[in-house]
């Protein structure tokens, strides 16, 4: 079975996500480790509870961020991973680090990428006029917040609405289009062709919208 283990920076909540995903029966794979950058991250509560490892590789703590990287693969890898799944971890990674999980690392950004890389993502939706925003599921690359796209999750924007309640419910769909991303790569049925990620079940659905 598929080991995974999560990178979180905070609460975590697309962990969450994928924890009750697998009580759930709907992803196959066992969660093996949750580490943090972060001591005080409120996931590795949540995390322990479900009787999943947890560890701390403190960023603050080394010279530069290779070292950092170099210390969180090892701590990683100790848990021999099959995939390593980017949730709420609020650290930009080094090429090296992408290259050593290349095809294992997956991440989640609150936009519809390739819009809005980086971060204020609701309120730059929101300030160029957006009428549909979301989320997306890719593959992680050494260029910020792009990489072949797995899934995407959308609301319509409504208007008035301000960024906070934008976001809520962009992260609704998002605890949903996550666990289903996971577990299809979990059954070995994502495939990359020329950058594009194809889902080999065909009632798979790459997009979900509220």
């Amino acid at each position: 079975m598929l080991r995974i283990v999560v990178l979180i920076s905070g609460r975590g909540s697309n962990m969450e996500a994928l924890i009750r995903a697998r009580a759930a029966g709907d992803l196959p794979a066992d969660i093996v480790a949750v580490i943090s950058n972060r001591a005080d991250a409120a996931g590795l509560a949540t995390a322990a509870a479900s009787g999943i490892a947890t560890a701390v590789v403190p960023h603050g703590a080394f010279s530069d961020r290779a070292a950092f990287d170099a210390e969180l693969a090892r701590a990683i890898d100790a848990f021999r991973p099959g995939l390593v799944v980017l949730a709420g971890f609020m650290r930009i990674l080094t090429p090296a680090f992408v290259t050593h999980y290349a095809g294992r690392l997956m991440n989640i950004h609150p936009s519809l990428l390739p819009a809005f890389p980086g971060l204020r993502t609701h309120e730059r939706a929101l300030e160029a006029g957006c009428k549909v925003h979301g989320a997306t599921v890719h593959f992680v690359t050494a260029d910020l917040d792009h990489g072949p796209i797995i899934a995407q999750a959308a609301v319509p924007v409504r208007p008035g609405e301000d960024a906070a309640q934008l976001a809520k419910r962009v992260l609704a769909l998002e605890h949903v289009v996550y666990p289903r991303a996971v577990a299809w790569f979990a059954r070995g049925e994502l495939v990359v062709e020329n950058g594009v990620v194809r889902v080999t079940d065909p009632a798979a659905r790459q997009l979900v919208m509220a």
